[in-house]
């Protein structure tokens, strides 16, 4: 079993990720982002450092897909991933233009068909407004300038292809403005009895409504 936990940057991918892991014994894949040399200068000037931030991002990614998905599975364990591959496709789409954009598609086009798809994928969906206030909390460095019209960007990117195409994968959505599953364990277990209700995976309860918990009332 293998699930990845999907999102804007700033909705709590890695938190969830981690959460998740002792409830369902699982091993835990993490996205590594902080080695990209071109990071912060690319937070600076994006229109100057999106190509090698990008490409930096494709290979490092398609490194730990391709040789740490399938040895972890092996083990026989389920798997929580705090990303997909397919997510760096978004980012390119918007960062990219002309042959740079082109260049990359091809490039992203060879490698996806060696990456073990999830069996499920959490896409934690957020507002804007909710992303920039999460973003402003955790108070990485490189974020402190990032532009709101670029999270925009990024979320109407994530919801199209989340929401509208069909991805390679089964998607469960969450909608996590209501939800403060790090304080709140009603709804970490809410997230936790989705999931399994979407892999039919026991012990879950079907008759919980599917509403959020602040929706729902099961959230105090």
């Amino acid at each position: 079993m293998y699930i990845a936990i999907e999102g804007v940057i700033g909705v709590g991918k890695t938190t969830l990720a981690r959460l998740l892991q002792p409830r369902f014994e699982a091993n835990l894949l993490l996205e590594v982002f902080e080695e990209n040399p071109f990071l912060s200068s690319f937070y600076a000037d994006r229109a100057r450092y999106a190509f090698q931030t990008q490409i930096f991002f494709l290979l490092s990614r398609y490194n730990q897909q391709r040789y740490s998905v399938p040895a972890l599975l092996a083990e026989g364990k389920p798997l929580i991933s705090d990303y997909t591959f397919e997510k760096d496709a978004l980012f390119a789409r918007i960062n990219l233009k002309g042959d740079e954009l082109e260049t990359y598609y091809r490039v992203h086009e060879a490698l996806i068909e060696k990456i073990i798809p999830p069996d499920l994928v959490v896409y934690l969906r957020a507002s804007t407004n909710t992303l920039m206030q999460r973003i402003a909390l955790r108070d990485r460095p490189y974020e402190r300038n990032m532009e709101r019209d670029y999270i925009a960007e990024l979320n109407q990117a994530y919801d199209e292809f989340f929401l509208s195409s069909k991805p390679r994968f089964p998607v469960l959505v969450i909608e996590s403005d209501p939800l403060d599953f790090v304080r709140n364990e009603g709804d970490l277990e809410w997230i936790e009895n989705r999931i399994r209700q979407a892999l039919r995976l026991s012990p879950f309860q079907p008759e919980l409504p599917l509403d959020t918990p602040a929706e729902s009332g099961h959230s105090n």
